[in-house]
C-alpha cells in the first residue's frame, strides 16, 4: 500500500501558540483575523436588503473572478491568457478577498503543488485537519508567516509577477485597498453595509478557501492517480465556484477547467469560456485524452492491486 495517499498518515503537529514565535506580522494577521471573525456577531442586527445584496455580489466579485479565476487558474496556473488591462483588474478583486496580494498566495500556491502533502506542503493535512484548515499560515517550520513568505521567495516560483510593477505595487500598498474597500461601503450604506460586505463577506471566502485546501485533501473521490491526498468533493465545488474538483485540478494542474465531466458544475470554467467566446480569453489550456487515459489506467491499475 502507498502511505503517502493515506489520509491517516499524520506526523506530529507543530509546537503549541505558546512555544511559537510570534512577529509583528503574525500579531497584525491574527488581530485582524480575530475582529472580522468578532464583527460578525452583529451582523443579524445589522441585517437589510442592501446589505445582503452587496455581501453576494462582492462575494462573486472577490471569490469568483479575484480567487478562482485569476489568483489561481489564470495566475498560479496560466491556465489562459488575458489581455493585462483585464487581468489587472480580476487580480484586483482578488486583492479584496483579504488572502493576500497576487505575488504571496501565488509563491504559496505554487509552493502547495510543488511539495504537496509532504512536510514541506505549506498546509499539508499530514499535519492533521485543523493545521491544513487553519493554523497552517502561523506553523510554518521556521515559525512565522514572515519567514514562510521568505522560504517562497527563495524558490523564485513568482518571479513572473514580481517583474511586473502593477504586482509589486499591490504587494508593498496591500493592506490599505481592503481598508480603503470598507470605508467606501461605511460612507455608501453605513454599519449593515460594512458588516456585511466587509466582514461576513471575507469571513465566508476565508473558510470557504480553508475547507478547499483541507476537506479536498481528506475527504472525496479520486478518479485519477495523482499520488497526493487530492480528492474530489462535490458539495465544495458549489460552495468554492468548482475548486472542489480538487483531484481533477491536481491531475491536470494546467487546466483551465476544473469540472471534467459535463455534469460536475464549475462556474469558473464558465467565465472562461464566456471570455474565450468574445475573443477576450486565448490559450485556454485542456486536458488531452491521452493525458487523461494515462492517469486513469494508473488508477485502475493501482486499485486492482
Amino acid at each position: 500500500m502507498d502511505t503517502s495517499r493515506d489520509p491517516k498518515r499524520i506526523v506530529n503537529p507543530p509546537m503549541s501558540f505558546g512555544k511559537k514565535r510570534w512577529t509583528e506580522i503574525d500579531k497584525k494577521v491574527v488581530f485582524a483575523f480575530f475582529v472580522l471573525h468578532f464583527l460578525c456577531i452583529f451582523a443579524p442586527f445589522q441585517m437589510n436588503r442592501g446589505a445582503l445584496s452587496i455581501c453576494f455580489a462582492l462575494f462573486i466579485i472577490t471569490g469568483l473572478f479575484g480567487i478562482t479565476i485569476s489568483y489561481h487558474r489564470n495566475l498560479s496556473h496560466k491556465s489562459f491568457k488575458i489581455p493585462k488591462w483585464l487581468e489587472y483588474s480580476f487580480a484586483y478583486c482578488g486583492v479584496h478577498a483579504f488572502q493576500g496580494d497576487p505575488i504571496n498566495w501565488v509563491s504559496t500556491h505554487r509552493y502547495h503543488h510543488q511539495f504537496v502533502d509532504t512536510e514541506q506542503d505549506p498546509h499539508s493535512p499530514i499535519h492533521g485537519f485543523w493545521f491544513s484548515y487553519i493554523t497552517w499560515f502561523l506553523y510554518e517550520s521556521n515559525g512565522s508567516i514572515s519567514e514562510m513568505i521568505g522560504r517562497h521567495r527563495k524558490l523564485d516560483n513568482a518571479c513572473d509577477l514580481e517583474k511586473q510593477t502593477f504586482y509589486r505595487f499591490i504587494r508593498e500598498t496591500y493592506v490599505l485597498h481592503p481598508i480603503a474597500l470598507a470605508l467606501i461601503l461605511y460612507g455608501i450604506g453605513g454599519l449593515p453595509y460594512f458588516i456585511w460586505g466587509t466582514c461576513v463577506r471575507t469571513v465566508m471566502l476565508l473558510h470557504t478557501t480553508y475547507l478547499v485546501n483541507s476537506l479536498c485533501h481528506m475527504w472525496g473521490k479520486q478518479p485519477w492517480k495523482t499520488n497526493d491526498l487530492s480528492t474530489n468533493n462535490w458539495c465544495m465545488s458549489f460552495l468554492a465556484f468548482g475548486e472542489g474538483w480538487h483531484n481533477n485540478h491536481h491531475a491536470f494542474e494546467y487546466s483551465a477547467r476544473m469540472g471534467i465531466e459535463w455534469w460536475q458544475y464549475d462556474p469558473g470554467w464558465y467565465v472562461i469560456v464566456f471570455l474565450q467566446a468574445i475573443g477576450v480569453a486565448t490559450h485556454v489550456k485542456l486536458p488531452s485524452q491521452t493525458h487523461m487515459q494515462k492517469l486513469a489506467k494508473e488508477y485502475l491499475k493501482e486499485a486492482f492491486l
